[in-house]
């Protein structure tokens, strides 16, 4: 059975025009990654049949679109389930009211997707009796994207949906999309234009600027470029790394990870199960580099590496340093004036200090 989803159309809106021509794993997560105007909630949209389009769409072997053949399938015939930024949800249904009414749509779809193990994943059974003005933005944001997934679809379009959350939201929501993927085996298509989300969630990234496409592939090859790495602004430049849970320091409140026989710790993260693969955003700028393993220092993360790229901007005061440990990137920014005192350069063995409260896991 054909496992890709197939794009290529272009949208025309006003002065704006969307050219996206790409076949997508159809499985995991696909984050689509850009700064505003450049076309992501277009691209969904799109995909949904909400926008015109022209070009062609095959979600694994149905075609969708394919105006060279007269194919234009209506949006209520596409299997989409689309969750938009605000909930959207029934103010006169309550909680259970809501999702009843989208596993009542969906009839028998796919009747994996059963409205107890929803329930369950996004732990709404305390909720179920209540009335939505009475939820919390969390709350809410739970509640629809279960009402999403109960209806069944084959495709999940997910446009911002934590944008309108503060940070202590987020956190909250984010541990329930992670669950998507391997819980329910929906394809999911998810738009941000905050790079955190995108390195946490994502399997693969597309990064669009203007209409166009910029980069696609497995999230971290993608995220460490240095041309997407501009998208996200200086302070934001990452790289994502894996590394395998190997134990929880209580006394000091600790989570240690392998990354390839180097050891990393970072602030207790309890829902990280040993033996677990964690995914970790790294920050350029929380990554130090020294040509002499330090001794005496509070930073604990002290990896062995090897230079891999220097690239240094005569334009500013900053040059990027890849660094390979073990296989996978870190990406230092440090200055030019530090790294012609270290005499850095592609092949050399260094240490990447990176410090432990820094970490996102």
């Amino acid at each position: 059975m054909p496992s890709d989803l197939d794009i290529d159309l272009s949208v025309a809106l006003g002065d704006f025009r969307l050219d996206v021509a790409e076949r997508l794993p159809f499985a995991g997560i696909t984050g689509v990654f850009g700064p505003s105007a450049s076309g992501k909630s277009t691209l969904l949209r799109a995909l949904a049949g909400f926008e015109p389009a022209r070009g062609r769409i095959v979600v694994a072997g149905e075609t969708w679109l394919d105006t060279a053949r007269g194919i234009a399938v209506p949006p209520y015939r596409r299997r989409v389930g689309f969750l938009f930024q605000d909930a959207r949800l029934f103010a006169h249904l309550d909680v259970a009211g809501n999702l009843a009414y989208a596993a009542r749509r969906a009839g028998d779809a796919d009747p994996a997707i059963s409205f107890d193990d929803v329930v369950g994943a996004f732990d709404l059974e305390p909720l179920l009796p209540r009335r939505v003005e009475a939820l919390s933005g969390g709350e809410r944001q739970r509640v629809a994207l279960a009402r999403t997934l109960l209806t069944r679809p084959a495709l999940l379009l997910l446009d911002e949906p934590l944008a309108a959350l503060d940070l202590y939201r987020k956190a909250e929501i984010l541990p329930y999309l992670e669950s998507l993927s391997s819980r329910f085996h929906v394809p999911t298509l998810y738009v941000s234009h905050a790079i955190d989300e995108v390195a946490r969630l994502a399997d693969r990234t597309l990064v669009l600027t203007e209409g166009r496409v910029r980069a696609f592939g497995p999230t971290p090859a993608v995220l460490e470029r240095l041309d997407v790495q501009s998208i996200a602004g200086p302070l934001e430049a990452s790289v994502v790394i894996e590394a395998r849970v190997t134990g929880h320091d209580t006394a000091y409140r600790l989570t240690q990870l392998d990354v390839g026989g180097e050891t990393l710790s970072l602030p207790e993260a309890s829902h990280l199960d040993t033996g677990a693969t964690a995914r970790l955003r790294v920050r350029a700028r929380d990554v130090a580099v020294a040509t002499a393993r330090p001794g005496a220092l509070s930073i604990r993360n002290v990896l062995e590496g090897t230079v891999v790229e220097l690239v240094a901007d005569a334009d500013s005061p900053f040059a990027e340093v890849l660094v390979d440990v073990a296989g996978q990137h870190l990406r230092a920014r440090i200055t030019r004036a530090a790294a012609d005192e270290l005499a850095l350069e592609e092949g050399q063995p260094v240490y990447a200090l990176v410090k432990s409260v820094s970490l996102d896991g």
